[in-house]
């Protein structure tokens, strides 16, 4: 894949976020998809090497629709202006931790991972562990590559107030709060232009693979 060629088509659907035009393109699309979706199989296949529970994943499976459902949205535009793919051991709908790549203009491209929508039980489960043994996961942000391609630490949604059962004077308040546990980093739109795209592919597989002790402390903590 192109990236810079994916921006081009990308920004020109933005302005022209339409079936007509969308169809008078739909050329261009296709073989936009087609790319991408070998880049979802390369990134599925060497992050399968070292986790086996990725094994038996479908590359064009992993890779979600440029359709909008706009039955209950207030924004009707036909088309998402981003590609974008998701990694988790049960598929798109697997209830454990995932990592979702996102490419798209005006600083859409990013690489993320974690759980966006835990269950309460997850949820308890994981504030126990941070509240038990926060070294752990302390430890795996700490690490190099960590900081390098999540510096800004764990993200995601979180609770104004402390849950019940927990001091607002807790050392991990920050984290307890969480509703979301999310690591999640941005790269803006001249980076993606100036990358080729192997330079690309490898910049995005190395960000994929450093998720994976968090993705794997998630799925441990969140069993309880």
């Amino acid at each position: 894949m192109n990236p810079a060629a994916l921006l081009d088509f990308l920004e020109k659907l933005a302005r022209h976020n339409e079936r007509a035009w969308f169809q008078d393109h739909k050329a261009t699309y296709d073989r936009l998809r087609v790319d991408f979706e070998q880049d979802v199989a390369y990134w599925l296949r060497e992050l399968t090497a070292n986790e086996p529970a990725l094994a038996g994943l479908d590359a064009k499976k992993c890779v979600f629709r440029i359709y909008r459902d706009v039955r209950f949205s207030k924004v009707k535009v036909p088309y998402k202006t981003h590609f974008s793919a998701y990694f988790a051991a049960g598929g798109k709908k697997g209830g454990g931790p995932g990592r979702y790549v996102q490419i798209g203009p005006h600083g859409q491209t990013l690489v993320a991972g974690g759980l966006y929508e835990p269950t309460k039980e997850q949820v308890a489960a994981i504030r126990q562990e941070i509240d038990y043994a926060a070294d752990g996961l302390h430890a795996l942000l700490a690490a190099p590559a960590a900081r390098l391609f999540f510096p800004q630490g764990l993200a995601g949604e979180q609770l104004k107030k402390m849950p019940p059962g927990y001091e607002a004077a807790h050392p991990e308040a920050d984290w307890l709060r969480h509703k979301q546990f999310l690591l999640s980093c941005q790269l803006p739109d001249v980076e993606v232009r100036q990358l080729s795209t192997a330079d690309f592919q490898g910049h995005i597989l190395a960000a994929l693979r450093t998720l994976g002790p968090f993705c794997e402390w998630l799925e441990v903590s969140s069993k309880g």
